[in-house]
This record gives structure tokens, C-alpha cells and sequence, in this order.
């Protein structure tokens, strides 16, 4: 991705999903966009894999938050020109909505979405903060419009007083979720996330009544694709096994390291040392905003030779990618599933590992439809209808897929087929 010289007139990110993604600096929110993209806050996202650990799965998934985050602006950018050409009063919600789509990951943590089950962060609360905390923001900001940090507000709390201004952003069908399928299945070299995005946005329309995103009657067979592609993603890349397994190594991991610190017995720097002794929403902003995928990478490499052998091997493990064994064991019951789990510890213990950070159970949901924020709502001679109710094929997506994991060890792969026996 490479950018044209600042003094030019327009800047040109060359994006391989979306082309060429190009901000004219002529026009105010355009020129707002390059200089939000230029604070240190932004640039981070650089650092912060889209997705995780997942490269250890798919070794193409190495693209980046910030590459995400201009493809959720350019694909924004489209379906609101497109809506406001032919409907001229939303024109005015231009800045908030490519605004809000290019920050909406502003607050994104190391390995992201893992980070926050690792140290309780939530990244919409820091979005929140940065979009409030930081100077460098502040000002870019409050130059435009010293409502627009407000409004971006009302977006992110879905409260705008226009649905469709905060629905583009985070909604069933937003610009956040058709940017990540494409994105992650590109990278991820799985086909079958492919999306029709012209037809898709094509589809999309304003109500004028409800001020509501909705879809045109013949634009339903694009969202029932969408929506489809949606479920296999989550099916077979996002809670793919290895992902499941690579992020319990993680997991355990930095466990014992913050056991570890509490006691004094673990050498991290300042900003490591932030996160492991504190509630992760309430760090200091310096410390959030210095803390990234090469910093947690770093000390994981540094923990390798620390003397205690459990996090000493967990952190060898993550970083040579000795992952362990999942077992799917969701057609079992619950009570089943516990004793299996119950009867690995001893044969754990016998092999020299710690039951506690080497095996355990891991529940995975996919719905490929719910009627989260207002669902999607179809045009019809009737008047809107939700979507569900019209597609048969939607209807059966809104029910949950449950997929329950047993993480174990692969030195004794056997031992688990003798317990299952």
C-alpha cells in the first residue's frame, strides 16, 4: 500500500481488494479522511494483524487493521454517494459516515479480537477513548467540526438520529462486515467468501419514512449470498480448529505470565507491565496506544527462557507453532464432555504437563442472520418486511451452530481415542 506525496492533491492507497482507494484533498471531508489516516493513532492499526493469531492457520492472513479499516471507508464512501445521489438531503452525513467507518477500529488491541478475551478489553470502549483522549485526533477533529466528535458519538452508540448514518457503519449489513469477508477471504485464500459487492450496493436504498437502510425486492438473492458467505467464513476460518487451538496456546501463555508478575518473578517493560498488572479498559492511554503485535510478540520471544518450564514451553509453543489437538466433541453431552475432560487430566499429569494450561474446553457459536440493530428490512408492496420472514434460506440461518472443542496436547493423541473408548 503506498500513498502519493503529501503536497499533491489528492492521495492514492493502492488497496488489493478495492483498487485504487483515492481521497481528493479539494474537498473538506476528503481532506479530513488523509489527515485522520496521518496521527500516530491510525498509524498504529499498522501494526495489528486483522486477524490475530489466524496466520498460524492461514499464513496469507497477515494484512493489517489499518489496511481493513480504509477498505471499510472506500466501500462507505461508495454506498453513501450511491444513496445520496438519489437522495440529495443525506448529503450533510457525508464526513460523520466516512469518518466513523475509517475509525470504527481505532481501539483495537493486540491480535485483536484475542486480546480482549486475553485482558479484558473491550475496543469500542477504547475507540471511545482515543476518539475523546487523544490530542492528535482531538484536533484534526474539532478543526472540521467541533460536533463532528459528537456525532461520531451518536454513530458508535447506534443513536444518530438518521439509522442509515450509524446502520453503514454497524448494522447486519454494513460496510465493517462486507469489507472483512472479502478482505479475510482474499487473504486467507478461502474461495468461497467471495462477495458481489456491486450488486450488493446496488441493493441497498433509503427509506425516507423510517430514515433506515433497506434493501431493494431484487436485491434480496445478493444478500442471501452475502449472508451465506458470512456463515462459512465463521464456520470454516474464523472458528477453524487451529485458530481455536493457537489462541488457547496464547491464552495460557499470557496467564501465566501475569501470575508470574503479580509474584515478581517476570521481567517486562513499562508498557507490558501496564497490561499485565491492570484492568485492561482502564490502562493509560500512552500504554494502550504503545502496546501492538510486535511489542507482545517481543516479550513472548524474551518469556521462551524464563525459568519457569510451563511458560517457558507455552511461549515456545505459540511461536513455533506446536500447536495442540482439538477434538470436536459437540455431539456429546455436556455431562459426557466434562468427563472426558476429567479423565485426560491424569494422563496429562503422567506425560509432565499441567492439566490447568494444557487441556480444556473451548465453545464456538455461528448464526449466520440475527435481527441484531432493527435486522435488514426489504422493500416490498407491502410496505418493509424483515428479511427472514420473506427468504426461507434466511430463516434457516438465524439458527445457532454450536461447535464445542477438547484442546489437548499432541504428545498424547492417543491417550484421548483410549478415554473416548
Amino acid at each position: 500500500m503506498t500513498a502519493s506525496p503529501s503536497r499533491s492533491s489528492s492521495r492514492t492507497y493502492h488497496d488489493p481488494l478495492h483498487g485504487a482507494i483515492t481521497l481528493n484533498r479539494q474537498r473538506p471531508d476528503e481532506a479530513l479522511l488523509v489527515h485522520l489516516i496521518d496521527t500516530p493513532e491510525f498509524q498504529r492499526l499498522r501494526r495489528i494483524r486483522q486477524l490475530g493469531a489466524a496466520s498460524l492457520t492461514f499464513h496469507g492472513a497477515e494484512s493489517s487493521r489499518f489496511t481493513h479499516s480504509l477498505g471499510v471507508m472506500a466501500i462507505a464512501r461508495r454506498a453513501f454517494d450511491l444513496l445520496a445521489q438519489d437522495n440529495p438531503e443525506l448529503q450533510p452525513y457525508r464526513a460523520t459516515v466516512l469518518c466513523a467507518a475509517l475509525l470504527h477500529d481505532l481501539g483495537h488491541g493486540p491480535f485483536s479480537h484475542t486480546c480482549e478475551d486475553i485482558f479484558g478489553t473491550h475496543h469500542e470502549v477504547w475507540t471511545g477513548r482515543i476518539l475523546g483522549e487523544s490530542h492528535a485526533i482531538r484536533e484534526v477533529l474539532d478543526s472540521y467540526d467541533p460536533e463532528l466528535l459528537g456525532q461520531l458519538r451518536q454513530v458508535y452508540a447506534k443513536q444518530h438520529n438518521v439509522p442509515l448514518v450509524w446502520q453503514l457503519v454497524s448494522s447486519q449489513l454494513d460496510c465493517d462486515r462486507l469489507d472483512y469477508l472479502m478482505r479475510d477471504s482474499y487473504f486467507t485464500g478461502a474461495s468461497y467468501g467471495r462477495l458481489d459487492l456491486d450488486r450488493i450496493l446496488m441493493a441497498m436504498k433509503f427509506d425516507p419514512a423510517s430514515q433506515q437502510l433497506v434493501v431493494a425486492r431484487k436485491g434480496i438473492t445478493a444478500i442471501e449470498h452475502y449472508l451465506i458467505v458470512r456463515f462459512f467464513m465463521y464456520a470454516q476460518i474464523y472458528h477453524h480448529p487451529k485458530n481455536i487451538a493457537a489462541t488457547w496456546v496464547l491464552e495460557q501463555a499470557f496467564r501465566r505470565a501475569k501470575e508470574h508478575f503479580a509474584e515478581g518473578n517476570l521481567d517486562a517493560d513499562e508498557v507490558m507491565a501496564g497490561w499485565l498488572r491492570g484492568d485492561g479498559d482502564r490502562l493509560p492511554l500512552k500504554h494502550y496506544l504503545a502496546a501492538d503485535d510486535n511489542l507482545f510478540v517481543y516479550h513472548l520471544q524474551r518469556w521462551q527462557r524464563h525459568a519457569d518450564p510451563i511458560l517457558a514451553d507455552l511461549c515456545r509453543r505459540f511461536m513455533n507453532r506446536d500447536l495442540p489437538k482439538t477434538l470436536d466433541i459437540s455431539p456429546y453431552s455436556s455431562k459426557a464432555q466434562q468427563a472426558l475432560l476429567e479423565a485426560l487430566q491424569p494422563r496429562l499429569q503422567q506425560a509432565g504437563f499441567v492439566p490447568n494450561y494444557y487441556c480444556g474446553i473451548r465453545v464456538a457459536w455461528n448464526r449466520g442472520y440475527t435481527l441484531y440493530q432493527r435486522g435488514i428490512k426489504l422493500q416490498t408492496e407491502d410496505g418493509l418486511q424483515e428479511i427472514s420472514d420473506v427468504s426461507p434460506l434466511l430463516r434457516t440461518l438465524t439458527q445457532p451452530l454450536q461447535k464445542i472443542w477438547l484442546v489437548y496436547p499432541r504428545e498424547i493423541d492417543p491417550k484421548v481415542e483410549m478415554a473416548i473408548a
